[in-house]
Protein backbone atom coordinates (compact mmCIF):
# COMPACT_ATOMS: atom_id res chain seq x y z
CA UNK A 1 0.00 0.00 0.00
CA UNK A 2 1.34 3.57 -0.57
CA UNK A 3 0.94 6.98 1.41
CA UNK A 4 -1.68 9.12 0.46
CA UNK A 5 0.06 11.66 -0.32
CA UNK A 6 1.26 10.14 -3.34
CA UNK A 7 -2.22 11.10 -4.78
CA UNK A 8 -1.60 14.79 -3.87
CA UNK A 9 1.50 14.40 -6.40
CA UNK A 10 -0.58 13.04 -9.02
CA UNK A 11 -3.27 15.52 -9.33
CA UNK A 12 -0.58 18.38 -9.56
CA UNK A 13 1.97 16.74 -11.37
CA UNK A 14 -0.40 14.76 -14.04
CA UNK A 15 -2.07 18.28 -15.20
CA UNK A 16 1.28 19.94 -16.31
CA UNK A 17 3.17 17.00 -17.45
CA UNK A 18 2.38 15.32 -20.64
CA UNK A 19 4.87 12.47 -22.64
CA UNK A 20 5.23 12.68 -26.33
CA UNK A 21 3.68 9.70 -28.54
CA UNK A 22 6.56 10.29 -30.77
CA UNK A 23 9.19 9.76 -28.01
CA UNK A 24 9.29 5.99 -28.22
CA UNK A 25 12.62 3.39 -28.39
CA UNK A 26 12.76 -0.14 -28.53
CA UNK A 27 14.72 -2.43 -26.35
CA UNK A 28 17.93 -4.19 -28.55
CA UNK A 29 16.99 -7.91 -28.90
CA UNK A 30 20.81 -8.44 -27.59
CA UNK A 31 19.77 -7.49 -23.97
CA UNK A 32 21.67 -9.57 -21.81
CA UNK A 33 19.66 -12.30 -19.47
CA UNK A 34 21.56 -12.19 -16.32
CA UNK A 35 20.72 -15.29 -13.44
CA UNK A 36 18.11 -16.66 -14.93
CA UNK A 37 19.43 -20.61 -15.21
CA UNK A 38 19.17 -23.01 -12.33
CA UNK A 39 22.66 -23.48 -12.37
CA UNK A 40 23.18 -19.97 -11.90
CA UNK A 41 20.64 -20.13 -8.79
CA UNK A 42 21.87 -22.95 -7.25
CA UNK A 43 23.64 -21.39 -4.56
CA UNK A 44 20.84 -19.93 -3.51
CA UNK A 45 19.40 -20.47 0.26
CA UNK A 46 15.64 -21.75 -0.20
CA UNK A 47 13.19 -19.03 0.74
CA UNK A 48 11.43 -19.74 3.79
CA UNK A 49 14.45 -21.42 5.22
CA UNK A 50 15.88 -18.17 7.24
CA UNK A 51 14.39 -14.93 7.56
CA UNK A 52 13.48 -11.60 4.78
CA UNK A 53 14.63 -8.67 5.10
CA UNK A 54 12.31 -5.98 3.60
CA UNK A 55 15.35 -3.76 2.40
CA UNK A 56 13.71 -0.52 2.19
CA UNK A 57 11.47 1.94 4.09
CA UNK A 58 9.33 4.87 3.47
CA UNK A 59 11.35 7.73 1.87
CA UNK A 60 14.76 6.55 1.63
CA UNK A 61 17.10 8.93 0.61
CA UNK A 62 16.75 10.45 -2.66
CA UNK A 63 19.69 10.76 -5.30
CA UNK A 64 19.57 7.35 -7.34
CA UNK A 65 22.08 5.38 -4.14
CA UNK A 66 20.15 3.21 -2.12
CA UNK A 67 20.40 0.23 -4.63
CA UNK A 68 24.54 0.70 -3.81
CA UNK A 69 23.58 1.24 0.11
CA UNK A 70 21.98 -2.26 0.25
CA UNK A 71 24.12 -3.74 -2.07
CA UNK A 72 26.99 -3.02 0.71
CA UNK A 73 24.71 -5.03 3.21
CA UNK A 74 24.09 -8.23 1.06
CA UNK A 75 26.81 -10.03 2.04
CA UNK A 76 26.44 -9.31 6.15
CA UNK A 77 22.57 -9.67 5.62
CA UNK A 78 23.57 -13.35 4.25
CA UNK A 79 26.13 -14.12 7.10
CA UNK A 80 23.68 -13.32 10.26
CA UNK A 81 20.91 -15.65 8.89
CA UNK A 82 18.40 -13.74 5.89
CA UNK A 83 17.14 -16.18 2.98
CA UNK A 84 15.86 -13.45 0.88
CA UNK A 85 15.43 -9.55 0.27
CA UNK A 86 12.36 -7.71 -0.86
CA UNK A 87 13.13 -4.76 -2.77
CA UNK A 88 10.64 -1.54 -3.35
CA UNK A 89 9.30 -1.41 -6.67
CA UNK A 90 12.19 -0.97 -9.29
CA UNK A 91 10.54 0.50 -12.53
CA UNK A 92 9.94 4.17 -13.48
CA UNK A 93 7.01 5.87 -11.54
CA UNK A 94 5.06 9.08 -12.31
CA UNK A 95 6.94 11.39 -9.90
CA UNK A 96 10.16 10.21 -11.38
CA UNK A 97 13.48 10.78 -8.92
CA UNK A 98 11.13 11.06 -5.51
CA UNK A 99 8.92 8.38 -6.23
CA UNK A 100 9.01 5.08 -4.21
CA UNK A 101 7.57 3.04 -7.09
CA UNK A 102 3.66 2.62 -6.41
CA UNK A 103 2.43 4.92 -8.95
CA UNK A 104 3.88 2.76 -11.75
CA UNK A 105 4.15 4.22 -15.34
CA UNK A 106 7.16 2.44 -17.72
CA UNK A 107 7.57 -1.10 -16.19
CA UNK A 108 10.50 -1.63 -17.99
CA UNK A 109 12.37 1.50 -17.44
CA UNK A 110 14.59 0.92 -14.27
CA UNK A 111 16.36 3.89 -14.38
CA UNK A 112 17.71 4.23 -18.26
CA UNK A 113 15.57 6.69 -19.94
CA UNK A 114 14.81 9.96 -19.44
CA UNK A 115 11.32 10.53 -18.62
CA UNK A 116 9.21 11.45 -15.42
CA UNK A 117 12.17 13.50 -14.80
CA UNK A 118 14.78 12.04 -14.38
CA UNK A 119 16.51 9.02 -15.97
CA UNK A 120 17.71 7.07 -13.11
CA UNK A 121 14.61 6.34 -10.47
CA UNK A 122 14.62 7.12 -6.77
CA UNK A 123 16.44 4.11 -6.24
CA UNK A 124 19.58 3.93 -8.63
CA UNK A 125 20.34 2.61 -12.52
CA UNK A 126 19.20 -0.74 -14.30
CA UNK A 127 22.84 -1.05 -14.06
CA UNK A 128 23.33 -0.97 -10.41
CA UNK A 129 19.96 -2.46 -9.66
CA UNK A 130 21.40 -5.80 -11.75
CA UNK A 131 24.47 -5.51 -10.02
CA UNK A 132 22.45 -5.12 -6.47
CA UNK A 133 20.84 -8.57 -7.70
CA UNK A 134 23.77 -10.21 -8.85
CA UNK A 135 25.84 -9.72 -5.42
CA UNK A 136 22.76 -11.27 -3.42
CA UNK A 137 22.76 -14.15 -5.37
CA UNK A 138 26.76 -14.80 -5.01
CA UNK A 139 26.12 -13.84 -1.28
CA UNK A 140 23.45 -17.03 -1.06
CA UNK A 141 20.21 -14.38 -1.43
CA UNK A 142 17.08 -14.51 -3.17
CA UNK A 143 15.83 -11.10 -4.29
CA UNK A 144 12.21 -10.32 -3.65
CA UNK A 145 10.12 -7.56 -6.41
CA UNK A 146 7.12 -5.64 -5.30
CA UNK A 147 4.99 -5.89 -7.60
CA UNK A 148 2.39 -2.95 -8.38
CA UNK A 149 -0.36 -4.20 -10.92
CA UNK A 150 -3.69 -2.56 -9.64
CA UNK A 151 -3.71 0.65 -10.58
CA UNK A 152 -1.07 3.30 -12.84
CA UNK A 153 0.42 6.50 -12.97
CA UNK A 154 1.10 9.56 -15.10
CA UNK A 155 -0.84 8.67 -18.58
CA UNK A 156 -1.76 11.34 -20.36
CA UNK A 157 -5.25 12.65 -21.07
CA UNK A 158 -7.29 11.44 -23.47
CA UNK A 159 -11.17 11.14 -24.79
CA UNK A 160 -12.82 7.92 -22.74
CA UNK A 161 -15.78 6.33 -24.34
CA UNK A 162 -16.38 4.22 -21.90
CA UNK A 163 -17.04 7.49 -19.10
CA UNK A 164 -18.19 10.34 -21.61
CA UNK A 165 -15.57 11.75 -21.15
CA UNK A 166 -11.92 12.20 -20.62
CA UNK A 167 -8.98 10.00 -18.66
CA UNK A 168 -5.33 9.97 -17.85
CA UNK A 169 -5.45 6.29 -19.40
CA UNK A 170 -2.88 7.52 -22.10
CA UNK A 171 0.51 5.58 -21.38
CA UNK A 172 3.65 5.92 -23.99
CA UNK A 173 6.20 4.27 -21.88
CA UNK A 174 9.95 5.17 -23.71
CA UNK A 175 10.72 1.13 -23.26
CA UNK A 176 8.41 0.66 -26.03
CA UNK A 177 7.13 -1.81 -24.00
CA UNK A 178 3.31 -2.44 -22.55
CA UNK A 179 1.77 1.12 -24.20
CA UNK A 180 -1.80 1.33 -22.26
CA UNK A 181 -4.93 2.97 -23.42
CA UNK A 182 -8.77 3.51 -21.64
CA UNK A 183 -9.44 0.15 -23.32
CA UNK A 184 -7.20 -1.26 -20.57
CA UNK A 185 -8.47 -0.09 -17.27
CA UNK A 186 -11.83 0.31 -15.53
CA UNK A 187 -14.45 0.36 -17.22
CA UNK A 188 -13.88 -0.85 -20.52
CA UNK A 189 -15.62 -2.81 -23.20
CA UNK A 190 -15.30 -6.37 -21.32
CA UNK A 191 -15.61 -5.72 -17.76
CA UNK A 192 -16.66 -2.67 -15.64
CA UNK A 193 -14.81 -2.97 -12.52
CA UNK A 194 -12.88 -5.46 -9.87
CA UNK A 195 -12.05 -5.39 -6.17
CA UNK A 196 -11.14 -2.23 -5.57
CA UNK A 197 -9.78 1.11 -6.86
CA UNK A 198 -6.80 2.69 -4.77
CA UNK A 199 -7.17 6.72 -4.67
CA UNK A 200 -8.52 7.26 -7.89
CA UNK A 201 -5.38 6.35 -10.53
CA UNK A 202 -6.46 4.58 -13.64
CA UNK A 203 -7.32 0.77 -12.31
CA UNK A 204 -5.82 -1.49 -14.45
CA UNK A 205 -8.25 -4.30 -15.95
CA UNK A 206 -6.95 -7.99 -15.57
CA UNK A 207 -9.50 -9.58 -17.68
CA UNK A 208 -8.45 -7.83 -20.60
CA UNK A 209 -6.30 -10.35 -22.81
CA UNK A 210 -4.09 -7.42 -23.90
CA UNK A 211 -3.32 -7.09 -20.29
CA UNK A 212 -3.01 -10.35 -18.90
CA UNK A 213 -0.26 -11.30 -22.22
CA UNK A 214 1.69 -8.07 -20.86
CA UNK A 215 1.70 -8.60 -17.03
CA UNK A 216 2.67 -12.40 -17.09
CA UNK A 217 1.89 -14.11 -20.34
CA UNK A 218 3.94 -12.72 -23.39
CA UNK A 219 7.76 -14.33 -23.68
CA UNK A 220 8.50 -10.47 -22.98
CA UNK A 221 5.96 -10.04 -20.58
CA UNK A 222 6.63 -8.36 -16.96
CA UNK A 223 6.65 -11.26 -15.42
CA UNK A 224 9.12 -13.14 -17.69
CA UNK A 225 11.49 -9.54 -17.95
CA UNK A 226 11.66 -9.09 -14.41
CA UNK A 227 12.95 -13.28 -13.45
CA UNK A 228 14.68 -14.09 -16.88
CA UNK A 229 16.18 -10.29 -17.47
CA UNK A 230 16.77 -8.69 -14.32
CA UNK A 231 16.68 -11.88 -12.02
CA UNK A 232 14.23 -11.99 -9.40
CA UNK A 233 13.27 -14.96 -7.77
CA UNK A 234 10.14 -14.06 -6.36
CA UNK A 235 7.06 -11.59 -5.97
CA UNK A 236 5.42 -9.15 -3.21
CA UNK A 237 1.91 -8.24 -4.94
CA UNK A 238 1.18 -4.93 -3.84
CA UNK A 239 -2.28 -3.99 -2.39
CA UNK A 240 -4.16 -7.38 -3.39
CA UNK A 241 -7.24 -6.21 -1.89
CA UNK A 242 -7.70 -4.10 -5.56
CA UNK A 243 -7.90 -7.28 -7.63
CA UNK A 244 -9.22 -10.81 -7.44
CA UNK A 245 -6.77 -13.78 -6.15
CA UNK A 246 -6.72 -15.76 -9.70
CA UNK A 247 -4.51 -12.87 -11.02
CA UNK A 248 -1.92 -13.80 -8.31
CA UNK A 249 -1.90 -17.55 -9.14
CA UNK A 250 -2.11 -16.97 -12.80
CA UNK A 251 0.73 -15.01 -12.34
CA UNK A 252 2.56 -17.42 -10.50
CA UNK A 253 1.44 -20.70 -12.31
CA UNK A 254 3.21 -18.66 -15.33
CA UNK A 255 6.20 -18.06 -13.82
CA UNK A 256 6.82 -19.52 -10.69
CA UNK A 257 9.01 -17.85 -7.53
CA UNK A 258 7.42 -17.26 -3.86
CA UNK A 259 4.73 -15.05 -3.72
CA UNK A 260 3.40 -13.21 -1.10
CA UNK A 261 0.36 -10.85 -1.19
CA UNK A 262 -0.59 -7.73 1.01
CA UNK A 263 -3.72 -8.32 2.26
CA UNK A 264 -4.71 -5.81 4.36
CA UNK A 265 -7.28 -7.46 6.37
CA UNK A 266 -7.06 -8.55 10.13
CA UNK A 267 -9.76 -11.55 9.70
CA UNK A 268 -7.72 -14.73 9.88
CA UNK A 269 -10.76 -16.48 7.80
CA UNK A 270 -10.13 -13.84 5.14
CA UNK A 271 -6.44 -14.07 4.69
CA UNK A 272 -6.35 -17.68 4.55
CA UNK A 273 -9.71 -17.48 2.13
CA UNK A 274 -7.03 -15.24 -0.11
CA UNK A 275 -3.79 -17.85 0.49
CA UNK A 276 -5.56 -20.46 -0.78
CA UNK A 277 -7.61 -18.82 -3.36
CA UNK A 278 -4.30 -17.07 -4.95
CA UNK A 279 -1.82 -20.40 -3.95
CA UNK A 280 0.28 -18.04 -2.49
CA UNK A 281 1.10 -16.40 0.77
CA UNK A 282 -0.04 -13.84 2.88
CA UNK A 283 1.42 -11.17 5.15
CA UNK A 284 -0.15 -12.40 8.66
CA UNK A 285 -1.86 -8.63 9.64
CA UNK A 286 -3.76 -11.12 12.16
CA UNK A 287 -0.85 -11.81 13.98
CA UNK A 288 0.28 -7.81 13.50
CA UNK A 289 -2.69 -6.40 15.19
CA UNK A 290 -2.44 -9.12 18.36
CA UNK A 291 0.85 -8.08 18.66
CA UNK A 292 0.10 -4.41 18.56
CA UNK A 293 -2.60 -5.35 21.60
CA UNK A 294 -0.32 -7.41 23.00
CA UNK A 295 2.69 -5.21 23.65
CA UNK A 296 0.94 -1.61 22.69
CA UNK A 297 -1.97 -2.49 25.33
CA UNK A 298 -0.01 -4.18 27.65
CA UNK A 299 -1.81 -7.46 27.78
CA UNK A 300 -0.71 -10.70 26.32
CA UNK A 301 -3.26 -12.06 26.89
CA UNK A 302 -4.03 -11.33 22.92
CA UNK A 303 -1.48 -13.57 22.06
CA UNK A 304 -3.70 -16.38 22.58
CA UNK A 305 -6.21 -15.11 19.62
CA UNK A 306 -6.30 -16.17 16.12
CA UNK A 307 -3.36 -15.73 13.76
CA UNK A 308 -2.80 -16.56 10.42
CA UNK A 309 0.29 -18.51 11.35
CA UNK A 310 -2.30 -20.86 13.46
CA UNK A 311 -4.10 -21.86 10.80
CA UNK A 312 -1.69 -22.22 8.18
CA UNK A 313 1.80 -21.79 8.97
CA UNK A 314 3.37 -22.66 5.74
CA UNK A 315 1.17 -19.43 3.71
CA UNK A 316 2.12 -16.64 7.17
CA UNK A 317 4.72 -14.04 6.84
CA UNK A 318 4.91 -12.70 9.61
CA UNK A 319 6.09 -8.60 11.07
CA UNK A 320 6.43 -6.49 13.44
CA UNK A 321 6.69 -3.50 10.74
CA UNK A 322 6.94 -2.85 7.39
CA UNK A 323 6.98 0.84 4.95
CA UNK A 324 3.43 1.52 5.97
CA UNK A 325 3.01 1.20 9.80
CA UNK A 326 4.86 1.10 12.74
CA UNK A 327 2.97 1.30 15.43
CA UNK A 328 4.51 -1.75 17.40
CA UNK A 329 6.87 0.99 19.60
CA UNK A 330 7.07 0.05 23.30
CA UNK A 331 9.54 -3.51 23.52
CA UNK A 332 9.37 -3.55 19.98
CA UNK A 333 12.01 -6.51 20.23
CA UNK A 334 9.56 -8.48 22.48
CA UNK A 335 7.57 -8.63 19.42
CA UNK A 336 10.48 -9.73 17.14
CA UNK A 337 11.21 -12.48 20.58
CA UNK A 338 8.09 -13.36 19.08
CA UNK A 339 7.93 -13.52 15.39
CA UNK A 340 11.43 -15.00 15.38
CA UNK A 341 10.37 -18.40 17.66
CA UNK A 342 7.35 -19.03 16.30
CA UNK A 343 5.68 -20.73 13.17
CA UNK A 344 5.63 -18.31 9.62
CA UNK A 345 8.21 -17.00 7.59
CA UNK A 346 9.30 -13.73 9.91
CA UNK A 347 10.36 -10.45 8.00
CA UNK A 348 12.88 -8.02 9.83
CA UNK A 349 12.52 -4.36 9.04
CA UNK A 350 15.24 -2.05 7.43
CA UNK A 351 15.56 0.76 9.85
CA UNK A 352 14.93 -1.81 12.89
CA UNK A 353 17.56 -3.56 11.96
CA UNK A 354 19.81 -1.07 10.99
CA UNK A 355 19.51 1.74 12.97
CA UNK A 356 16.58 1.55 15.49
CA UNK A 357 17.26 -1.76 17.35
CA UNK A 358 20.02 -3.87 18.83
CA UNK A 359 21.38 -5.40 15.86
CA UNK A 360 23.62 -7.89 17.97
CA UNK A 361 19.86 -9.16 19.62
CA UNK A 362 18.18 -9.07 16.28
CA UNK A 363 21.05 -11.60 14.89
CA UNK A 364 20.79 -13.75 18.00
CA UNK A 365 17.00 -14.09 17.75
CA UNK A 366 17.97 -14.95 13.50
CA UNK A 367 20.14 -17.31 14.58
CA UNK A 368 17.77 -19.47 17.16
CA UNK A 369 15.19 -19.04 14.65
CA UNK A 370 17.47 -21.07 12.20
CA UNK A 371 18.43 -23.08 14.68
CA UNK A 372 15.93 -24.20 16.92
CA UNK A 373 12.65 -22.71 15.93
CA UNK A 374 10.97 -25.96 14.60
CA UNK A 375 7.99 -28.05 15.01
CA UNK A 376 4.88 -27.61 16.02
CA UNK A 377 3.81 -24.81 18.77
CA UNK A 378 2.47 -25.18 22.59
CA UNK A 379 0.94 -22.16 24.30
CA UNK A 380 2.21 -22.89 27.74
CA UNK A 381 1.50 -20.23 29.73
CA UNK A 382 -0.04 -16.68 29.33
CA UNK A 383 -1.13 -13.74 31.16
CA UNK A 384 -1.27 -9.75 30.89
CA UNK A 385 2.44 -10.24 31.70
CA UNK A 386 3.86 -13.22 30.88
CA UNK A 387 3.95 -15.97 28.05
CA UNK A 388 5.46 -18.88 27.64
CA UNK A 389 5.38 -21.08 24.45
CA UNK A 390 7.27 -24.15 23.33
CA UNK A 391 8.46 -25.26 19.73
CA UNK A 392 8.36 -29.38 19.39
CA UNK A 393 11.15 -29.61 17.21
CA UNK A 394 11.22 -30.96 14.14
CA UNK A 395 15.00 -31.10 12.56
CA UNK A 396 16.22 -29.64 16.15
CA UNK A 397 15.61 -30.25 19.77
CA UNK A 398 12.97 -27.43 19.34
CA UNK A 399 12.51 -24.56 21.60
CA UNK A 400 11.17 -22.99 24.73
CA UNK A 401 10.46 -18.96 24.72
CA UNK A 402 9.65 -16.97 27.85
CA UNK A 403 8.23 -13.16 27.31
CA UNK A 404 8.23 -11.28 30.26
CA UNK A 405 6.38 -7.93 29.60
CA UNK A 406 6.55 -7.24 33.94
CA UNK A 407 9.10 -4.64 35.46
CA UNK A 408 10.53 -7.57 37.43
CA UNK A 409 11.82 -10.57 36.85
CA UNK A 410 9.77 -13.49 36.40
CA UNK A 411 10.44 -17.81 37.20
CA UNK A 412 7.74 -20.07 35.95
CA UNK A 413 8.34 -23.75 36.11
CA UNK A 414 7.06 -25.63 32.95
CA UNK A 415 6.74 -28.75 31.36
CA UNK A 416 9.10 -29.39 28.29
CA UNK A 417 9.84 -31.99 25.87
CA UNK A 418 13.21 -33.35 27.96
CA UNK A 419 13.77 -35.39 30.56
CA UNK A 420 16.74 -34.91 32.53
CA UNK A 421 18.27 -33.43 30.33
CA UNK A 422 20.79 -29.72 31.11
CA UNK A 423 19.40 -26.76 29.20
CA UNK A 424 20.48 -23.26 28.46
CA UNK A 425 19.14 -19.84 27.27
CA UNK A 426 20.45 -19.13 24.01
CA UNK A 427 19.80 -15.40 24.46
CA UNK A 428 22.30 -14.72 27.53
CA UNK A 429 19.60 -13.31 29.47
CA UNK A 430 19.92 -16.08 32.07
CA UNK A 431 22.98 -17.72 33.26
CA UNK A 432 21.16 -20.40 35.05
CA UNK A 433 21.61 -24.27 33.23
CA UNK A 434 18.95 -26.18 34.78
CA UNK A 435 18.65 -29.91 34.20
CA UNK A 436 14.94 -31.25 33.79
CA UNK A 437 13.26 -33.41 36.03
CA UNK A 438 12.82 -37.32 34.89
CA UNK A 439 8.98 -36.18 34.32
CA UNK A 440 9.83 -33.32 32.04
CA UNK A 441 9.39 -30.08 34.09
CA UNK A 442 11.88 -27.18 34.89
CA UNK A 443 11.76 -24.11 36.26
CA UNK A 444 13.05 -21.17 33.55
CA UNK A 445 13.24 -17.08 34.29
CA UNK A 446 12.98 -14.27 31.75
CA UNK A 447 14.39 -10.86 32.71
CA UNK A 448 11.74 -7.61 33.17
CA UNK A 449 10.66 -6.00 29.97
CA UNK A 450 12.63 -9.01 27.85
CA UNK A 451 12.73 -12.73 26.99
CA UNK A 452 14.86 -15.83 27.23
CA UNK A 453 15.23 -18.55 25.26
CA UNK A 454 15.33 -21.71 25.99
CA UNK A 455 16.97 -25.63 24.18
CA UNK A 456 19.36 -28.11 25.49
CA UNK A 457 23.06 -27.68 25.16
Amino acid sequence: MKKLKLIILYVSIVFTYSCSNDDVLTDSVKEKSVNNTSSQRAGLKPIGSGVMMQAFYWDVPAGGNWWNTVKAKVQDWSNAGIDAIWLPPVSKAQNGPFSMGYDPFDYYDFGEYDQMGSVETRFGSKTELVSLIDLAHQSGLSVIADIVINHNSGGNSEVNPYTGGSTWTDFNPLSGKFYRSATDFHPNNAHSNDSGVFGGFPDLCHNQTYVQDWLWKNSNSVAKYYRDVIGFDGWRFDYVKGFEPWVVKAWKDEVGGFSVGEYWDSNVSTLDWWTNSANASAFDFACYYKMKDAFMGNNLNALNDNMLWKQNASKAMTFVTNHDTDEIINNKILAYAYILTHEGYPTIFYKDYEEWLNKASLNNLIWIHNNLASGSTSILHVDNDEYIAKRNGNNSSGLIVYINNSDTWQERWVETNWSSTTIKDYTGHSSWQPVTQSGKWVKIQAPPKSYSVWSTL
